[in-house]
């Protein structure tokens, strides 16, 4: 559990009262803005985790090479670079500098102000002559400006005069070695897989270089990727000492170094305004040349207002944004610090992925995943609708490179890659990759849900409905027709024809390859049938544009009819005897991996066991069918959802950071209601608490998107099932309240729920129809609407347990039973049945 002594409880504040360089601080206390991230490294420059700033794109690629190559596999990776690192502002007092593992260190403090966007240290040391030096360094990454960094460094010798300098640095640390590299901590462990390649031959290739006064500049071309990218640093020093400076330049770093006769309780303020600036095409030395603008235009405005503009840009963040927990601040902090990462990851991202780690690290090689669309999402189309509409159009950007993979794949249409940042796919292991079929559904269904929340049908018109149509016809070839028979004996098809998708893989990632994936299938129809609806309606809407999109697409007369007809008849596994959805056509023949009874040791299974040792069992890394009841639980009746939580939910690892929030939102639905918290709280604290390990490498962005989407809709009970907005809410017994913003159809509400009522105010825009409960309200800017409450749904004791199937039988009449995978080194003697 998180240290409350090192991390006191604050609403607004995230703070740390003890020095600390493990990489986990250095995750929760970056900063950034979805374009520029800066990691929580202390400005040193020393001892880190990882030293990293990190642009969204910003990336170099290699040749994947396999040990055994086959038609079709992934051939080129990618991963996220490390830009030059401009935090360094090393002080010496006496020629010596601070080291916090030798200083003499008085007090120490590091807060993150989430209203204010501002990352603040207040270091005093007092140096082995009795010196006492107080030392105050703020940073931010602008939401307004996003191609800028602000830093600034304020040092005080409090009781005597001495000479201090400050050595402001641009350091290329992703090449470098020595002094440029700093000094990395050792890492834990072994092979993770999460973790980012590394590259041994040199990445960033040397442009320009100069100085010119106090300003630097540094520019480099990716070695294979071909990208450019430029930093230009301007520094200014306030104080009333006596100082002189003097200035270095090379290739692969920038010194502005200023040296002062500092006298007692006279402070010393160096500020470093930098900029940075990347392309797939433009020249270096034409980024150099904006970065110079970026920050001419920040000089005419001064630095005090970039941080009045940060502070002002958030407080509008947070009007749409905050969710409110009644009487529980430690929620409440960890709330706003998940709410906080998901601006850092996508504010700015402007056409753009939003990366599995945002700009805060290097985890997962800086990809974008489906995690984007169905757990980040929700949270930018219901506060942010821009930042939707942006990241849906990265998805766009990437059709051209999507309709190759499907072509090379044998399929019509487009197929999104697995994890990307080019668009070209990057998964070097299909069977947990390109197996994931479901992210065309996963783009399509963010898609709906985007147009249908804000009624954005221009976006949809002019491109949106390109991913509806690309995806459906994806589905169309992928699938197949099978027929069958009424009559056992006959020779004529005269049955039922249903249509199958097979060779999949669904979420859950410990299941691959696979016929008839639940999740699959019920995306999949849900993608055929919305592609459907919005060509017909673009084709009774406008000629013109409806015929722009035939143009453009190449769309066929009676396709649509064809999608349609595919959906109604689509395969959706369920097994009569145990009377649950299987996940997959042969799930349930698999032996059941007896999850209370694995060593703690041996967890999670991904780091522990060989893959092919996992997938013979029934046992998930993630929620797969719970997902599925989430997201499209308008087709599941109350009692299959019931029956479908109890049975997966003993068999899902979580060793997935995707699978909690999940699970949080089921098990308030169907009356798990102290589950549903639990559950909760691993999702909110996965990074707080470094509840997987491997919070250092970065933040877990979806995992932080789906903390809104469990407060919202786990607690809340908001669903938007065919563009209809209701509410039937789960409050925690020991929550007085919990009240949200939502953005819906150009209005804006605020949603307030407590133990006996749900209120709904329209703080502008037109009247908003709800219902709660099935009974329907409408609710409009003169008149909130106040709903009593009789309760807050079912309430169920405990959690599910496999106890329940011991006795259960499978189709086949064989009975589940339960068991770890064991090492043996003899052949087991199975007696004979007599």
């Amino acid at each position: 559990m998180i240290d409350r002594d090192r991390f006191p409880v604050d609403p607004w504040r995230l703070i740390e009262t003890r020095y600390s360089e493990d990489g986990v601080a250095e995750t929760l206390f970056a900063v950034g803005n979805g374009y520029l991230g800066l990691r929580g490294n202390h400005i040193e420059g020393r001892g880190a985790h990882e030293h990293g700033t990190f642009i969204n794109g910003l990336h170099e690629t290699w040749p994947i090479r396999h040990a055994e190559q086959a038609y079709g596999f992934a051939e080129v990776g990618q991963t996220i670079v490390n830009a030059p690192d401009a935090k360094v502002m090393r002080v010496y007092v006496d020629d010596e500098p601070i080291s916090f593992d030798e200083a003499d260190v008085r007090e120490y403090r590091r807060t993150l102000d989430m209203r204010t966007g501002v990352l603040e240290r207040t270091v005093v040391w007092e140096t082995p002559s009795g010196k006492r030096v107080r030392m105050r360094d703020e940073r931010i990454v602008s939401f307004e400006e996003r191609h800028l960094a602000v830093l600034r460094l304020e040092v005080v010798v409090e009781n005597a005069d001495a000479p201090v300098t400050v050595s402001c640095q641009m350091i290329n640390r992703q090449d470098g070695a020595g002094v440029y590299a700093g000094t990395p901590n050792q890492a834990k462990g072994g092979f993770d897989p999460r973790k980012a390649e590394k590259i041994a031959e040199r990445v960033l290739e040397p442009g320009e270089y100069w100085q010119d006064g106090l300003r630097s500049a540094l520019s480099y071309s990716v070695a294979a990727s071909g990208m450019t990218v430029a930093v230009v640093a301007d520094h200014i020093i306030e104080t009333e000492n006596d100082y002189t400076s003097r200035t270095l330049i090379e290739a692969d770093i920038s010194k502005n170094v200023f040296r002062v006769q500092a006298k007692a309780g006279v402070p010393i303020t160096v500020t470093k305004l930098v900029s940075y600036h990347t392309s797939r095409g433009v020249p270096a030395r034409e980024l150099v040349d904006r970065c110079r603008r970026s920050l001419d235009r920040v000089a005419v405005e001064g630095v005090q207002a970039q941080f009045d503009r940060q502070a002002e840009w958030l407080a509008a963040f947070w009007a749409r944004s905050d969710v409110q927990i009644g009487g529980q601040d430690d929620i409440q902090q960890a709330t706003r610090w998940c709410l906080l990462q998901l601006a850092q990851a996508s504010a700015r991202a402007d056409g753009t992925g939003v990366p599995a780690k945002g700009v805060s690290g290097s985890g997962y090689s800086g990809h974008y995943f489906w995690d984007t669309e169905i757990y980040v999402l929700p949270f930018l189309t219901y506060t942010s609708p821009q930042w939707a509409r942006n990241a849906l159009r990265a998805r766009v950007l990437m059709l051209p490179a999507a309709r190759r993979r499907a072509a090379q794949l044998n399929e019509a249409g487009a197929l999104f890659p697995w994890r990307t940042i080019n668009g070209e796919e990057a998964s070097a292991y299909y069977a947990a990759g390109t197996a994931q079929y479901h992210i065309n559904a996963d783009v399509s269904f963010a898609l709906g849900k985007y147009v249908r929340a804000t009624g954005d049908d221009d976006f949809l018109r002019r491109e949106g409905i390109d991913i509806a149509i690309e995806t459906a016809r994806l589905w169309a070839t992928l699938g197949f027709w099978r027929t069958s028979r009424l009559v056992a004996d006959t020779k004529d098809d005269d049955g039922i024809e249903t249509f199958h998708i097979h060779g999949v893989t669904g979420p859950d990632e410990y299941t691959t390859v696979v016929n008839d994936n639940l999740y699959t299938n019920v995306m999949a129809r849900y993608n055929l049938r919305y592609a459907a609806k919005v060509v017909r309606e673009a084709q009774e809407a406008n000629g013109e544009e409806f015929a722009r999109v035939v143009e453009r697409t190449g769309l066929a007369e009676g396709e649509a009819e064809g999608w349609e007809r595919a959906a109604d008849a689509m395969f959706i596994p369920f097994s009569e005897r145990l009377g649950i959805h299987p996940q997959d056509s042969l799930f349930l023949e698999r032996e059941v991996w007896d999850l209370a009874h694995t060593p703690k040791e041996q967890r999670p299974l991904l780091l522990h066991f060989h893959p092919l040792v996992i997938y013979r069992f029934q046992v998930l890394k993630q929620a797969d069918v719970v997902l599925a009841l989430f997201l499209q639980g308008n087709h599941f009746t109350p009692e299959e959802k019931k029956a479908d939580f109890d049975y997966y939910d003993p068999l899902t690892t979580g060793d997935s950071t995707l699978s909690a929030v999940v699970q949080s939102i089921l098990a308030a639905e169907v009356g798990y209601q102290d589950l549903a918290l639990q559950y909760f709280r691993q999702s909110l604290f996965v990074d707080l608490h470094d509840l997987h390990h491997n919070a250092a490498d970065g933040v877990h962005v979806a995992s932080a998107g789906g903390v809104w989407t469990a407060l919202v809709c786990g607690f809340g009970g908001m669903r938007d099932y065919a563009g209809e907005l209701s509410f039937d809410p789960r409050l925690p017994a020991d929550w007085p309240s919990l009240s949200y913003p939502l953005q819906w159809q150009g209005a804006s509400l605020q949603v307030t729920l407590t133990t006996g009522e749900l209120r709904v105010r329209v703080l502008s825009g037109d009247p908003v129809p709800f219902t709660v409960r099935d009974v329907a309200y409408i609710a409009t800017t003169e008149q909130e609407v106040v709903v009593p409450l009789a309760d807050q749904g079912p309430l169920i004791p405990g959690r599910p347990s496999l106890r329940q199937f011991a006795d259960a039988l499978r189709e086949d009449g064989t009975r589940l039973s339960a068991s770890v995978p064991v090492i043996t080194t003899a052949i087991p003697i199975i007696e004979p049945i007599e």
